[in-house]
């Protein structure tokens, strides 16, 4: 088997991108008419890899973990988002140009000029590497972005500004405003003061109905149609925790200023899990099947210190020692790793960092991000967080409907404890509509408080103050007892563990982690995808265009669609070479090329698309290991194993 080397040329974006938009990964939506910023279509080859990407997903979360699957709607009335906390809280600290009064967004201004200040720094000490020499396609493709200027910087001044972009993501609007005006950061494009950071709304607003009588909103998320149809999936459930939701679906974000691709979009496919659980009881009973997985942790304490080194750990030991909050919400971490290695992720460029304080979404206690190095920096593509039971208790406070679990305990708990009985007809005609406010403040009382109460009617009357109103209760108003009550149901709200999918995200950096540019020849592009996630899986080469191979080309077609592959068939008049080159730029791992000696000896060659490696075999062997190697049931050293090697020539009589 053939060593191939990835690494012979560094990653080239200009090329990658050059690549990627050729092929029609995606594009800019409305292109044709100037195109709006943020928002992207996919070509077929994108199409399908987002698809399969998805698919895999389902195997990997939903199938294995038997999760209830469930389609919400898009668009959503504004009460479920003020309920929420989106409408009060959903928002990004933006910054304006003082004189254009173009709008940047405050933590991004302040990483972006830092980080190319930090980088002159390395120039002026001549620790940078050396600059490639620039194509003329690298200067028509150049995109803004803050330059490095050769400056040396004192010492203290680094360590500043890398504790600085180390905790970052816990600065609040005052602190980026403060962290603007003391290190004067300016906008890279005009070189002009910004002001004070302002909340900008990330959501799209809109109205329902022909009058717009209903204020609404497109989702930034799909989570709250899990929380709002809790209790149907409970019932769907037998009224048992834990279980899990899971639901794909478009989100929408009015993000300020998107300027990174698919990292940055206003509109994409989130994968959702809502996890519910007994808050008493936060363990997994599949977690000893992950708890010695070693993953790349990035705890809030080491950031909290201006570090950004990750540190090595089972999750076991996390789960452990603390530093993640429970086992269940372990084993997803754990889980979120393994998904994004399957797919082609590299592991090398994944690490889970710990949201800091005042970065935590406020529904949150504890939560962690599974980022993914790319030439833009670490990307946030998966969140997964303990969202407690927040969400549950605001929308049944809300709207009146109890949103809990009642289990049957298996011994009744047995309690006395003092109770207050009102005479509703005296107490009536005595306050009339503060009868309500006094059942509803001594209600909340607890034994102490009831027993004072209980001793002070003895004594003939009491006072207690409601809403800044003194009102006077006598024995024959109230009585208190004691009682005792036998309890057989156990009630509360679940907790719930999300995990958060952005399939963009995930998909961009998945396409650079596996760009490479063959070592014989640097303009020759390769993306190196997994099979399970390669848009198509199998190429088919005839070697002529004449009729006699129209039988053979079809019988090859239709066998694969039978075994579940999707393949192409390139019978275009270029050479095989430029075939086979073409599509390793589109990832295709496989090819089958059909030449006379087929025709005659009903036999095709199988080649692999790193290595370039063939191998031949008869029609049903070869699409018989093609099957395996799709399937991911056998590698390509296996492959070739089973069958021999090709030399380059076949027997034709």
């Amino acid at each position: 088997m053939s060593v191939v080397n990835r690494t012979a040329h560094p990653f080239d974006k200009t090329r990658f991108d050059a690549v990627l938009n050729r092929r029609f990964f995606y594009a800019p939506a409305f292109e044709i008419y100037g195109g709006v910023a943020g928002l992207y279509d996919y070509g077929p080859p994108g199409s399908a890899l987002q698809a399969n990407i998805i698919a895999e997903w389902r195997k990997h979360f939903v199938i294995e973990d038997h999760m209830l699957e469930l389609d919400s709607t898009n668009l959503t009335p504004a009460t479920v988002f003020e309920t929420s906390g989106h409408v009060a809280r959903f928002a990004d600290w933006m910054v304006k140009d003082s004189k254009t009064g173009d709008v940047l967004r405050a933590d991004h201004l302040v990483k972006g000029v830092l980080e190319a200040r930090l980088a002159g720094d390395l120039e002026a000490r001549g620790k940078a590497a050396e600059p490639r020499e620039e194509t003329k396609e690298d200067k028509k493709r150049k995109k803004k972005q803050v330059k490095a200027t050769a400056v040396q910087l004192a010492d203290e001044v680094v360590k500043e500004y890398e504790t600085i972009l180390a905790q970052l993501d816990n600065y609040g609007g005052p602190e980026l405003g403060e962290l603007c005006r003391k290190h004067d950061l300016r906008n890279p494009d005009t070189d002009n003061e910004v002001g004070e950071p302002q909340q900008f709304n990330l959501m799209f607003a809109s109205s329902i109905g022909p009058t717009g009588q209903h204020p609404g909103y497109l989702r930034p998320e799909t989570a709250q149609g899990h929380f709002l149809n809790f209790s149907r999936l409970l019932d769907f459930n037998n009224g048992r925790v834990p279980f899990a939701s899971a639901q794909v679906g478009r989100s929408f974000r009015n993000e300020i200023s998107p300027r990174a691709g698919l990292l940055r979009v206003r509109e994409f496919t989130m994968g959702e899990i809502e996890h519910f659980v007994d808050p008493l009881d936060k363990s997994h009973e599949r977690f000893h099947e992950v708890r010695d997985t070693v993953l790349a942790l990035l705890p809030r304490d080491v950031q909290l210190s201006g570090s950004s080194q990750v540190v090595p750990m089972t999750i076991g030991e996390a789960v452990d020692k603390g530093i993640v909050a429970n086992a269940t919400l372990g084993y997803f971490i754990a889980r979120i790793h393994s998904f994004l290695l399957k797919i082609g992720v590299n592991e090398t460029r994944l690490r889970f960092r710990q949201h800091m304080d005042n970065e935590m979404a406020h529904y949150a206690t504890d939560c962690w991000d599974a980022e993914i190095h790319n030439s833009t920096g670490w990307t946030e593509c998966v969140g997964c967080a303990d969202r407690a039971a927040y969400d549950l208790t605001v929308h049944a406070n809300k709207t009146g409907q109890p949103l809990v679990v009642r289990v049957a305990l298996k011994e009744p708990v047995v309690t006395e404890r003092e109770t207050a009985e009102f005479n509703k007809k005296v107490l009536g005609k005595t306050f009339g509509k503060d009868a309500g406010l006094i059942q509803k403040v001594v209600g909340e009382m607890d034994d102490v408080k009831l027993l004072k109460l209980k001793g002070e009617l003895a004594q003939g009357s009491t006072t207690i103050v409601a809403e800044g109103k003194e009102l006077t209760l006598t024995a024959e108003m109230v009585t208190i007892e004691r009682k005792t009550f036998k309890q057989s149901i156990r009630e509360f709200t679940p907790n719930v563990i999300e995990p958060s999918f952005g399939f963009g995200r995930i998909l961009y950096t998945l396409l650079e982690h596996s760009f490479w540019s063959r070592e014989q020849d640097v303009e020759r592009g390769v993306l190196s995808l997994p099979p399970v996630v390669a848009p198509t899986k199998v190429l088919i080469v005839p070697l002529s265009a004449r009729e006699e191979f129209d039988p053979l080309v079809r019988e090859v077609s239709s066998k694969l669609r039978k075994a579940g592959i999707f393949s192409r068939v390139d019978d275009s008049n270029t050479s095989i070479g430029k075939r086979y080159a073409r599509n390793d730029e589109l990832g295709t791992p496989f090819g089958i090329t059909l030449d006379f000696a087929s025709v005659q000896n009903r036999t095709m060659t199988l080649r692999e698309r790193d290595t370039t490696d063939q191998l031949i075999g008869s029609i049903d062997d070869v699409i018989a290991v093609v099957t395996e190697l799709v399937d991911g049931t056998i590698e390509w050293k296996e492959a070739c194993e089973r069958l021999p090697k090709y030399d380059g020539v076949q027997a034709v009589e």
